[in-house]
């Protein structure tokens, strides 16, 4: 990354419940002018890691004037945490009490939450089963309705499971899936991308997560209904909220956003422009209303 990703941070290792290994990164855990704010905990989508948050991270632990701890996970199975025998465990249950066992772990009673696509629908399970945690919650690119057609995108790209030989393939690899939602981004823009996203094995990108994991999403039956999740968003109404919405997001929609926020009066509306599914949270102004989100907590 632009800024080097394996600095800036105290890197934990804490037991889940049935003792898998899970990796955290603690950002500014050990600084005085952070231990008057609530600290806040980022969640990354279904196949990402906590690689996506690093810059962010960064920018709200060294803040100049309101620093905060930044807490980052790599849920089981994904980036540094152990891979699960039984992959059944991939599941938002077993990911949510993941959470709660990280936060009981670092001593944290309640957090601001940052939840990206599937960590966001982990904040939706909290929601409706622990919102006592939640001081507060930004949710980026992810509602409580997931629109097919954004699924289908994500499922296509795990089927193609394009596998680079060495990092040019990797970020043309991710040009070519995500490109035309990303207009924002520039050359260094990908390049971060693909550092979080592969990892190097035997010098060669490899993707950062449990094979088990997008096989799960490449058997998804679209043909079926998909469920929504407004009974566990109606959790989040004593709790202050913020929507990220990726312009080009097809999983997230207008209509849906516009109904989230009928549904919670109070709700602050970002759209990240130039971006898809789901949106690159240090890009732009977006740090910015980030801050101005969280100032008063």
């Amino acid at each position: 990354m632009r800024s080097d990703d394996q600095s800036g941070f105290l890197a934990r290792t804490i037991a889940a419940e049935d003792g898998l290994k899970l990796y955290v990164r603690d950002y500014a855990g050990d600084d005085d002018a952070t231990r008057t704010r609530p600290p806040i905990f980022c969640l990354p989508g279904l196949t990402r890691n906590s690689r996506d948050f690093h810059q962010l991270a960064l920018l709200l632990s060294q803040d100049s004037t309101a620093p905060r701890r930044v807490i980052t996970l790599d849920a089981r199975g994904r980036g540094a945490s152990q891979w699960d025998a039984d992959k059944s465990h991939y599941s938002l249950i077993v990911e949510a009490q993941d959470v709660l066992t990280v936060c009981a772990a670092l001593g944290m009673q309640q957090a601001i939450f940052v939840g990206t696509s599937r960590g966001g629908l982990v904040l939706h399970v909290l929601a409706a089963s622990r919102p006592d945690v939640l001081k507060a919650v930004i949710l980026n690119d992810i509602g409580p309705i997931l629109e097919k057609i954004g699924l289908a995108d994500i499922r296509d790209y795990l089927n193609r499971d394009k596998k680079p030989a060495n990092w040019s393939e990797a970020i043309e690899i991710l040009r070519e899936n995500h490109g035309s939602a990303f207009t924002a981004l520039d050359e260094g823009d990908w390049q971060d991308m693909a550092r979080a996203i592969y990892a190097f094995r035997d010098g060669t990108p490899v993707a950062d997560y449990d094979p088990a994991i997008a096989a799960q999403m490449q058997a998804l039956d679209l043909e079926a209904p998909i469920p929504d999740l407004w009974p566990q968003f109606q959790g989040f109404q004593d709790i202050p909220l913020m929507v990220i919405r990726g312009e080009n997001s097809k999983l997230l929609t207008q209509t849906t956003t516009y109904e989230m926020a009928d549904r919670h009066p109070g709700m602050t509306v970002k759209s990240a422009r130039g971006q898809g599914h789901a949106p690159i949270l240090h890009l732009g102004d977006i740090p910015d209303a980030i801050r101005h989100f969280i100032s008063g907590l």
